[in-house]
Formats: structure tokens, sequence, C-alpha cells
């Protein structure tokens, strides 16, 4: 018998691979990938994820989470959040295309947060420090009066226990859904900055993509070091803004963290995966 028909006629001879099957196409869960910003290519999640958010291709920096930022910048299990329950309410009753309510809720149910800042005390190579994050997916990490209530309540702390403090920006600026409300957070901090310089206690900051606005004018450009990351973009308002006020072309690189740097507004430019060396050491060499 020819070896083609004992193999037809093979027990496993029966099986049929189903007509719809053959041209069925392989399902990918979504998720998985994204694009980069700047170069446009496709990423795979997890990886960027174990690349501190940075573009293999470009070097692109993505935000980070304020508690992958935490990690990132403190000794394990070190953190202890200050103020966590506290969170905005809506004095001035705002309303527009939803509720300023309403938008409050969602943020909290999509972030997981109070606020678009998260607070505490921790360490870094065992020296103490207090360290502030704000997260921009809260609405934009906007400063209103709960947000500037905390950092104002860490600045203190960090004055209470003699030690440094750190900030993380990350912001669109003032909350307008708070009016003058959101406005007075920026005398405010800056009058707890005041006294934390007067009892010589080192503050430093790391501005991270988008800066601007309020907190811009306030905390984060009263660093005794500030540093920033590379590309990011650092104002008070943006460059469209500017470009349609001005009515003149804008130079080369305007309000990047590069630009900035050549103008003497930031002190250095780090990438995201040496922050926690040179936080570490600027921490050691201010602290004496």
């Amino acid at each position: 018998m020819p070896l083609f028909n004992i193999i037809n006629k093979s027990k496993y001879s029966t099986l049929r691979i189903p007509r719809d099957a053959k041209n069925k196409k392989r399902e990918i869960p979504e998720g998985l990938w994204l694009k980069c910003k700047k170069c446009t290519r496709t990423l795979y999640k997890k990886q960027l994820a174990e690349n501190l958010n940075i573009c293999p291709h470009c070097r692109f920096h993505s935000p980070l989470k304020a508690l992958d930022r935490i990690r990132l910048l403190t000794d394990q299990d070190s953190f202890i959040e200050l103020d966590a329950e506290l969170t905005s309410v809506d004095p001035l009753q705002f309303s527009d295309a939803k509720s300023y309510a309403e938008r409050l809720r969602q943020n909290i149910a999509k972030t997981g947060l109070k606020e678009g800042v998260v607070c505490g005390t921790a360490t870094l190579n065992k020296l103490a420090f207090a360290l502030a994050v704000m997260d921009f997916r809260f609405l934009g990490a906007s400063m209103g009066s709960a947000m500037g209530e905390k950092i104002t309540r860490l600045f203190e702390k960090a004055l209470e226990l003699k030690i440094p403090a750190v900030m993380v920006t990350a912001s669109g600026g003032a909350r307008m859904q708070e009016g003058i409300l959101s406005l007075m957070q920026m005398p405010k901090t800056s009058a707890a900055l005041e006294r934390l310089a007067a009892a010589g206690l080192p503050y430093l900051v790391i501005l991270t993509n988008p800066t601007y606005g309020g907190v811009t004018a306030s905390y984060a450009t009263l660093g005794d070091v500030i540093i920033a990351e590379p590309g990011a973009m650092i104002g008070f308002a943006g460059p469209r803004v500017i470009r349609e006020t001005t009515n003149s072309e804008l130079p080369e690189g305007f309000q990047t963290a590069e630009f900035l740097l050549s103008k003497g507004l930031i002190d250095r430019v780090i990438p995201r995966n040496n922050l926690r060396r040179e936080v570490s050491l600027l921490l050691e060499y201010l602290s004496g």
C-alpha cells in the first residue's frame, strides 16, 4: 500500500482543521503596546515600564506615576505618606461641562489618589528627607487649595524634623475651578519655603514634563538646586500663547529643559535613570 494511503488511514486522519480557523487572525490583547510620543515607534508597554518609561530609541521621557517616582527616589519601604486623606472640596460650586465635584470623583476613581500630589517622609541611602511628588494624571496636577495645603504641611514637617525637602513637579498650573483660592497657594507655599530657607534646610526641585503656570511661578523655581529631566517643557504660559501674544517666532527649543539650562534658570539636566544617584549625592552635599 502506498505510504500516502497509510497516512490517510492512520488514527490522525480523522482530525480536521476548521475552515474558518485558517483565516482567523490571532487576537492581540489591548493595552500591550503604545507609540512613543516623540519618535512614534511602537513600544512594548512592559519593556517601557522596566526602562523607567524612557523610550529605548529616542530617549523620550514619558510621565511616571507618583508612586513609581517615589519608588525610584526612596529606600525600599521607607516612605511614610502624610495627609493621605486630604482632598479638594468645591467651595465655588463650579460647573462647566461637568461639575467640579464630579470631576474630582472621576479623577479619584481613575488614579486611586485623593489629590494631584503625594507627600511624605522617606530615606534615600539612609538619608532622611521630605518628599512631594506631583501626578499629572489627576486633573493635570493643577494646584488647588488641598494641594497647596499638603505641600505647605510637608515643608513644615521638614522644618519640624530638620531634614531637607525634595519636590518633583508636573503641572498645568492653577486649578481654575477654585479661582482666587487656587492662586493663593503660590504665596502660601512660597512663605513656607522661606521659613525652611531661614532655618538653613536644603530644598531640591526636580522639574518634569510639563511644569507650567503658578507652580513654575512659585515652589518649582525656588530650589537651592533645580534639576530637570531631558526634554521637559517648563514655563509660565505655553509656547502657543506666547507666540500669539507677542506675534513673534520663538527660538528653537524654547521652554525645554536644555534651553532653560543654557539661560541659567535651572542647574542641571539629569536623565531619569541617573536621578536616584544624583539626588542622593545632592542630599549628602547640601546636608553637610
